[in-house]
């Protein structure tokens, strides 16, 4: 397949590419440890896409949060290599686990 579409939720950190958040236009103070644990708590709410949207409309620090986090369709070379090499090897209304990339802490899920 040469794109797929996911959705992900970004909890940025100090250590971030840039450390603001895009989408409630706040600097960010939280440690990379921190974005981590917030991560995986986020994931632990997700039962549904309606939770999923939800969450990503609360949580993300993305621009795409007011999206739900959906990042539409991509092929390779897109997307930051963790991001990509994460979200390529997700099946189909899979939900990664937290993957670390220059922009922050994410969780993806894959739609097609």
């Amino acid at each position: 397949m040469s794109e797929i579409r996911v959705k992900h939720i970004l909890q940025k950190h100090t250590g971030s590419r840039n450390p603001h958040d895009s989408y409630r236009n706040k600097p960010i103070t939280r440690s990379k440890e921190e974005a981590t644990e917030n991560i995986i708590k986020i994931k632990s709410q997700i039962q549904s896409m309606e939770d999923w949207d939800r969450l990503a409309l609360e949580y993300s620090e993305c621009g795409s949060a007011a999206k739900a986090g959906d990042l539409g369709f991509f092929g390779r070379g897109a997307m930051q290599k963790p991001f990509e090499d994460a979200a390529f090897a997700l099946e189909v209304g899979h939900v990664s686990d937290p993957v670390d990339s220059p922009s922050g802490i994410h969780i993806i899920i894959r739609l097609q």
